[in-house]
């Protein structure tokens, strides 16, 4: 009988030893153990989804490619286009028309061109007084030309027109072909390929006695 009350109170001292001690709390491990399947992937795809977001701040605005930002970084400026350029690219351009050995029959001025006059002018007399030939006397205005041409930043090839009037020299003889072998060593050479329109007339005389040709031009250019 004795043997029986020890035992029971034994037992209950094992009861009441478990009942006082302290219950210990499961881990997160442990949580996601006892978690189904299904709970365990809506976890994982909720943390790739907020890792996905992190990783998108940090590299900054979303639809700008890396190779954008270092083509702006690194592309030369395109340098603006040249008068030259333009000109061409506008389509206006010094029209000529019917080009012959000497000259053109037709040169067309667009709108807007600068234009340039000239007054008729003849050559200067040598250092003996004497005035040359016709030939001569056309490199010597033609010479003259150039010069008044290139100080206002101008050339021969701006020439378009060009005048001239011419009297007969000697036994009453107009000497053409001396004009134009003056005249062809300004237009249509290596240095100047440009030919103008021309007229060329012959007159009783001029207002310098000396004067065998009197000539006039007129330039026209784009700006």
């Amino acid at each position: 009988m004795a043997k029986k009350v020890e035992e029971t109170v034994a037992a209950t001292v094992i009861e009441e030893e478990k009942s006082e001690a302290p219950a210990v709390k499961p881990n997160f491990f442990d949580k996601i153990t006892d978690m189904s399947n299904v709970n365990v992937a809506l976890l994982i795809g909720f943390c790739v989804v907020v890792l996905m977001l992190l990783v998108t701040i940090a590299s900054g605005p979303a639809g700008t490619p890396a190779e954008a930002s270092t083509q702006v970084a690194t592309t030369a400026p395109v340098p603006a286009p040249s008068r030259a350029a333009a000109f061409i690219g506008g389509g206006e351009a010094i029209e000529r028309k019917g080009e012959g050995r000497l000259f053109y029959t037709t040169i067309k001025i667009p709108p807007g061109a600068e234009t340039l006059y000239l007054s008729g002018s003849g050559a200067k007399p040598k250092p003996d007084g004497s005035w040359g030939s016709m030939e001569e006397q056309a490199i010597d205005t033609f010479t003259s030309f150039k010069q008044k041409l290139e100080a206002e930043g101008w050339g021969l090839a701006d020439i378009v027109q060009v005048r001239a009037f011419a009297k007969a020299g000697e036994f009453g003889l107009l000497d053409f072909d001396g004009f134009n072998r003056g005249y062809s060593q300004f237009f249509g050479t290596d240095e100047n390929p440009n030919k103008p329109v021309r007229s060329f007339v012959q007159i009783a005389d001029l207002v310098n006695p000396g004067w065998l040709v009197e000539i006039e031009i007129r330039a026209a250019r784009m700006p």
